[in-house]
């Protein structure tokens, strides 16, 4: 068993867990390397273009590790959504035909 779940069901992909978390740290990591990075590259500072990389680094980590959650969320609300529609079509239809 991976330190990283990449395989959920819907009910356990609404849940918090480890994933999540680890996801807000690459995120915020990003986020800060990413902003600080292209600052310093644009002035042609070497270390900006580490900075940089470390943010791009970070942020392909972070959707490595949720992307697997929020496909499955995603997919769930999209059938939820679906079958609404389909319910609120039957009761259009059938209030047209009284």
């Amino acid at each position: 068993m991976s330190f990283i779940r990449r395989e959920w069901t819907s009910a356990d992909a609404d849940d918090w867990h480890k994933e999540d978390w680890l996801a807000i740290i690459f995120s915020t990591i990003s986020y800060i390397t990413l902003v600080i990075g292209t600052a310093l590259s644009f002035l042609t500072i070497t270390i900006g273009f580490v900075v940089l990389a470390i943010g791009i680094v970070s942020a392909g980590i972070m959707m490595w590790i949720i992307d697997p959650k929020l496909k499955k969320i995603s997919n769930e609300y999209e059938k939820k959504q679906k079958d609404y529609l389909r319910q609120l079509e039957d009761i259009q239809r059938w209030e047209v035909e009284k």
